[in-house]
């Protein structure tokens, strides 16, 4: 395996080894003893979706639920009261809105031990969510359903919307058989790095076809300001979070390697003035500073969630 190919497997592992310990309790309004119910405690990869707990969280908190004939995919999830959508990954969630200090690396690329004795202090380990039956949000989150359905539509929609994105054309996804998209997904829900990567390969390595952009959302606070080059795809709901998205190419005019921080320039230059230096503002990714130097089509095909996109968190500074 060449040097930078082993380099790139070797930080997809990191990211995948990556998880958050939950503690998960029931709401008042739906504990018929009106008092909190003992807490579901669960390590939970970042990659995943909230949704897969919900099974054995319904068996644990059945007993104490006001209405015993409410089903698992009833649930939904809140963090301080804002709604937990379903179709972001857990690594996401929690960089949006747990109010963690990310980390920064140092020099070899590896945490740098101030930071994350920082991130320990301002957001105290496990992630403490709730779950409710009632009231369900639903112009904030998607209704589940019973089967999954729900929760593998958007997720393959957005495994489409990646790979169109990359190559200009969702045909290499569209042509996976039948066996290579349930395993995809069976991949992710069992966390399976070996059985995601010899399907995902096919969609980063199309034969005969050179990939054109990397799928990325950048997932905006309110305090951060606007600019004309934006895209807007979502409404600022609960959370205060706008997402952009932008096409960016692979190499810059001058033909050099696009960069996290060319690309943050080009799409958010009020934000990131800066190519090199975050002044304003960082862009976090699974719980980490992104390098502004960090190599964007590197990041794209080793630390993109596994539905093939950076999903960025900014964070302003001061």
């Amino acid at each position: 395996m060449p040097a930078s190919a082993s380099r790139l497997a070797d930080l997809q592992k990191k990211i995948w080894s990556g998880s958050i310990p939950l503690e998960i309790r029931l709401a008042a309004s739906d504990c018929r003893t009106y008092d909190d119910s003992e807490p579901y405690l669960v390590q939970c990869s970042r990659l995943s979706y909230l949704a897969f707990l919900l099974p054995r969280l319904h068996a644990f908190l059945s007993p104490n639920l006001i209405n015993p004939e409410l089903q698992p995919h009833d649930a939904w999830l809140s963090f301080e009261d804002v709604p937990l959508k379903w179709h972001y990954p857990l690594g996401l969630l929690y960089d949006l809105f747990s109010g963690a200090e990310p980390i920064s690396l140092d020099g070899a690329g590896e945490p740098s031990p101030a930071t994350v004795e920082s991130a320990s202090r301002t957001s105290p380990l496990p992630w403490r969510l709730e779950v409710h039956y009632t009231d369900y949000p639903d112009d904030q989150l998607i209704q589940l359903d019973a089967d999954g359905r729900a929760l593998l539509d958007s997720y393959i929609n957005g495994v489409k919307e990646a790979d169109y994105i990359r190559n200009g054309t969702a045909r290499t996804v569209m042509s996976l058989g039948k066996d290579d998209s349930d395993n995809l997904w069976r991949a992710v829900q069992t966390h399976d790095l070996t059985l995601f990567n010899s399907i995902n390969n096919k969609l980063l390595y199309p034969p005969g076809m050179e990939l054109r952009h990397v799928p990325m959302k950048i997932y905006l606070p309110t305090s951060a300001g606007q600019t004309a080059s934006e895209t807007i795809t979502e409404e600022t709901k609960a959370g205060h979070i706008r997402v952009v998205q932008s096409l960016v190419p692979l190499q810059l005019a001058s033909k050099q390697p696009q960069t996290m921080g060319t690309a943050l320039n080009s799409i958010l230059p009020a934000i990131f003035p800066s190519r090199r230096n975050p002044l304003l503002a960082q862009p976090v990714l699974h719980g980490t500073v992104v390098p502004l130097a960090a190599n964007f089509e590197e990041l794209g095909k080793a630390a993109a969630y596994p539905d093939g996109f950076l999903h960025v968190a900014v964070v302003m500074l001061g």
